[in-house]
């Protein structure tokens, strides 16, 4: 099929969900002839609505081989917009069936969630009242994953060590702060009596870490490639800050945690900061959103973020 000039009035007049539906299982199956028994289609009829869409953005979607299809370059742009479009209507359904208010959907890491987000969504409660928040707290690259499918409304989180623009979807990213982090061991452990600790010290200890997908592991590994030192590989893996500060409270091992997390949990007796010759680089926390979506629930708690901003407590 050669590729012509797009007409979006095209498009808009004669698009319509059922083809979004279609083109979001089609990729998933793999196959016209799944996608037809999933959607309850003959597969003549699936053939005549795919050769529709594709004529409507003037571009073939899908390559078709003789056991199945894969979604072209621009098959995989369309996807993606069609399973975030269909999650959209989903929840706006919702809203409505349920008489509900906007319901803004914001994905966080632990460490943000309990930490900073309290704040915010009290700003939020006051200036908004009308508004229900959902928060999802997860690893980052999940989050991510969640606000590129149209999940998440946005996210309020550190930035992914491995940026998504890649997905061909454009992020927006709004700096918040900065955030430092510290090294913690049981108050008897060696480390913690040290006066001052080097990392190729450090990386000879029990530690542990989140999952290698974490930003904070990332940063880790990549503070030991700088000390020159080959990064320990975690006793236990464990993505929570605050379950990990039990754990080394129970004398499992070191580890990092946000200086925040220390900041608004209880002191424990039985935890201390090691002091170390090159401190840990602090990390930047951000709003993060889709570049290419007007959404009036993000300018909402936009607003909440900037009145935190401008009078913190």
């Amino acid at each position: 099929m050669p590729n012509r000039v797009f007409d979006p009035r095209q498009l808009f007049s004669k698009l319509r969900f059922r083809h979004l539906q279609l083109l979001v299982e089609l990729s998933k199956q793999g196959s016209l002839r799944a996608a037809a028994q999933a959607l309850h289609l003959t597969q003549p009829a699936l053939s005549k609505a795919l050769a529709e869409v594709e004529s409507m953005f003037g571009a073939p979607l899908f390559i078709r081989y003789a056991r199945g299809v894969v979604p072209t370059e621009q098959g995989k742009v369309v996807i993606q917009g069609a399973a975030m479009l269909l999650e959209e209507l989903s929840h706006l359904g919702n809203e409505v069936s349920q008489h509900q208010a906007a319901v803004l959907r914001i994905g966080a890491p632990p460490f943000v969630a309990q930490g900073y987000l309290p704040s915010v969504l009290k700003v939020l409660s006051a200036h908004a009242p009308s508004v229900r928040v959902q928060l999802v707290e997860e690893r980052v690259p999940l989050l991510v994953v969640h606000l590129l499918e149209g999940r998440l409304d946005a996210l309020i989180s550190s930035f992914p060590t491995e940026l998504p623009e890649a997905s061909g979807q454009p992020i927006r990213y709004e700096k918040l702060y900065d955030t430092g982090f510290t090294v913690i061991a049981p108050t008897n452990h060696p480390a913690a009596n040290k006066k001052i600790n080097n990392w190729e010290e450090l990386a000879r200890y029990d530690w542990i870490l989140p999952v290698r997908s974490s930003m904070l592991r990332r940063m880790m590994e990549d503070v030991f490639r700088k000390a020159g030192v080959k990064a320990p590989v975690p006793v236990i893996e464990s993505t929570s800050p605050f379950t990990n500060m039990q754990l080394v409270r129970a004398g499992l091992g070191i580890s990092a945690v946000p200086r925040s997390t220390l900041a608004i949990t209880p002191r424990l007796k039985e935890v201390g900061e090691v002091r170390i010759e090159r401190e840990i680089e602090e990390g930047p926390v951000a709003l993060i959103t889709r570049a290419d979506v007007t959404n009036t629930r993000v300018a909402i708690l936009r607003e909440a973020l900037a009145q935190v901003h401008r009078h913190p407590e």
